[in-house]
């Protein structure tokens, strides 16, 4: 018996959310003796990564039929290769289309974005994100098999190396079953850190007055080597990709630092960031109902306040 990870990975390369998933199913492991076993579907790397995070085993797949992501072929995949009653997923958009095929065909209980390890194994009692990531509830599954997402930067990576093996898995996947398949990817930001796994965000809104103001912004974040975001506004009148727009109808994020120059602190903004560890506040509108959510809070003028910060970073990483 084993906990069964999902290890995802692009371009051959693990994912960082693959270490925390990792490091989640490990810290269940611990608790009732079971070992973690990884599935690794068309990846590359070396998974000596994995082992450094607790994966006693890894089993690579690959296939002609897995070659486009399809979430009902990767599903198909890791219910055949579940030797437990316990499968760990990471909460990317991957992922997150996967675990709920994931459930039906395991006949398992699902429970998405959890935020900690389990206080209890039986009954399997977590935290979890809800409402938007406004709320925190605390779950409790009874009896029986569960498919288990991870929030993002939530958990966190918890090296605990242990002396893994690698195995080749045979999995009887065809075309069939990929029902849905991405048969396009246009990813216009490559070089750029992944939102969903940046530990630190800058990010502004519309008190930068235009695209052209943004240098600053992005001088900050490669100050702090730290990803880029705005807010819906800024993304819809095109002043931003709209791929940098967080809040409930963009990415919901997770970072540990977040900070936000020019974002009034709409609702809809909140309910995306505020999973955040730190955030911190820039707004010359004292008032802003942002502040009400800040750890820490600036009240001025955005263009006299973010070159002089830019300037002391510099200094402070020598």
């Amino acid at each position: 018996m084993a906990i069964l990870v999902y290890a995802e990975s692009h371009d051959g390369q693990y994912k960082k959310a693959a270490f925390e998933a990792v490091s989640y199913a490990k810290s269940i492991a611990d608790k009732v003796g079971d070992t973690v076993t990884a599935v690794a579907i068309n990846a590359a790397e070396s998974s000596d990564l994995l082992y450094k995070y607790g994966a006693n085993k890894v089993l690579k797949v690959s296939s002609d039929a897995l070659k486009s992501f399809s979430p009902n072929a990767y599903a198909k995949v890791l219910a055949e290769l579940k030797d437990g009653d316990t499968i760990v997923l990471p909460s990317t958009n991957d992922a997150a289309t996967i675990a709920p095929l994931l459930a039906l065909k395991t006949n398992a209980t699902l429970v998405t974005n959890l935020i900690s390890a389990p206080t209890n194994v039986s009954p399997f009692t977590a935290d979890r994100k809800a409402f938007s990531g406004k709320g925190i509830e605390t779950i409790e599954v009874t009896d029986g098999a569960k498919v288990l997402t991870v929030l993002q930067n939530a958990f966190g990576l918890k090296e605990n190396a242990v002396s893994g093996t690698e195995e080749a898995a045979n999995v009887s996947v065809s075309d069939a079953d990929a029902k849905v398949k991405v048969i396009k990817v246009e990813q216009n930001s490559s070089d750029k850190i992944d939102l969903k796994e940046a530990e630190i965000v800058v990010s502004a809104g519309r008190g930068m007055k235009g695209p052209e103001n943004w240098g600053m912004i992005e001088e900050m974040a490669n100050i702090l080597g730290a990803a880029t975001a705005c807010s819906k506004p800024v993304a819809d009148i095109h002043w931003r990709p709209h791929e940098e727009h967080v809040g409930q109808t963009g990415k919901a994020i997770s970072p540990k630092l977040y900070i936000a120059v020019g974002i009034s602190g709409a609702i809809q903004h909140l309910a995306g960031v505020n999973s955040s560890k730190t955030i911190v506040v820039i707004n010359s509108d004292a008032e802003a109902p942002f502040f009400k959510s800040a750890d820490y809070g600036i009240v001025g003028d955005a263009f006299e306040i973010v070159p002089k910060l830019n300037a002391e970073l510099k200094k402070f990483k020598g």
